[in-house]
């Protein structure tokens, strides 16, 4: 299976200053938290500035302007992933800044996660330099998702630190076709009532 299967389903995925008195310089020296409150309940994760700065920078501006409030988890796979953050619950695809650098290859190695189950990467289409707001959690060891030499991959920069059995939650909800989609969207929406920086 490709994972290149995002380009099919829109044209840009799958991709903090003020309010959390935090410059966008401190960014880049430590770990930083996101709740995100939803409608299965409410898990934590933790990002790494360290790994994949320009990547987290763009998540935690996303975050800080409020853009997951109110977007679902528009794509659900069971044994693969569970994909959010562009839609909202009328599937109307939600504008973005522009796309953010690709920093997949640069990220691991600085030594950072593998697509490993809970963590946490960047959706894109085809292209590795497509990567806007959309982000998708790993439910399994996705592997083939890693960058290498030959492939550019899927920048994962960062993990769920607290709230699994919610991801567990959501990756077993039914699924079908919805909104622009053919498949793999729940049938019961499940929407992010929030997202906010808790470190």
């Amino acid at each position: 299976m490709k994972f290149i299967r995002f380009s099919a389903l829109a044209p840009a995925f799958i991709g903090v200053a003020a309010i959390f008195s935090i410059a966008p310089e401190a960014w880049a020296q430590a770990p930083a938290q996101v709740k995100f409150a939803t409608s299965a309940g409410d898990f934590v994760v933790e990002v790494y500035p360290d790994k994949a700065p320009k990547t987290v920078a763009n998540f935690l501006q996303y975050v800080q302007d409020k853009h997951y409030d109110g977007t679902i988890f528009h794509r659900v796979i069971p044994n693969f992933m569970i994909q959010g953050g562009g839609f909202d619950a009328k599937y109307v695809q939600k504008p973005t800044r522009a796309p953010v650098a690709h920093e997949g290859r640069e990220a691991l190695a600085k030594g950072g996660p593998r697509n490993v189950t809970g963590t946490l990467a960047m959706a894109r289409t085809g292209d590795p330099q497509s990567a806007t707001a959309q982000f998708f959690i790993n439910v399994k060891d996705n592997a083939f998702l890693d960058p290498s030499e030959r492939d550019f991959g899927y920048t994962v920069f960062g993990k769920v630190t607290s709230g699994m059995d919610v991801i567990q939650k959501i990756k077993a909800v039914p699924t079908g076709p919805a909104g622009p989609f053919g498949s793999d969207a729940p049938k019961t929406p499940i929407l992010i009532n929030s997202a906010t920086l808790v470190k």
